[in-house]
């Protein structure tokens, strides 16, 4: 059975950092697209960022700068570094792991992000 369990989400004031984690079990992670997405109230799920298996990444427009995805294959897990948040970044978030050649798109059940002063 595949897992992706987020963690590192709260409430943060703008200008203020969160480090997300997706620890992932039931598949290695390192030949996976993987990423980030988020979703905010009434609005429809987007893109944050990605990485590929070769390290090649892939940002929102309005997170470039300010964030940054990594991959730790050994430990089999995904990283999303959030920095300046601002209250537009307030959202659930969001792990997948995709291997489009396998037909495999998983995804974690979300971790809430809120940026309120």
């Amino acid at each position: 059975q595949v897992q992706l369990v987020e963690s590192g989400g709260g409430l943060v004031q703008p200008g203020g950092s969160l480090r997300l984690s997706c620890a992932v079990s039931g598949i290695r992670i390192k030949l996976y697209v993987v990423g980030w997405y988020r979703q905010a109230p009434g609005k429809q799920r987007e893109l944050v960022a990605t990485m590929t298996s070769g390290g090649t990444t892939t940002y929102a427009d309005s997170v470039k700068g300010r964030f940054t995805v990594s991959r730790d294959n050994g430990k089999n897990t995904v990283y999303l570094r959030m920095s300046s948040l601002e209250p537009e970044d307030t959202a659930v978030y969001y792990c997948n792991a995709n291997f489009m050649f396998l037909g495999h798109d998983y995804w974690g059940q979300g971790t809430q992000v809120s940026v309120s002063s």
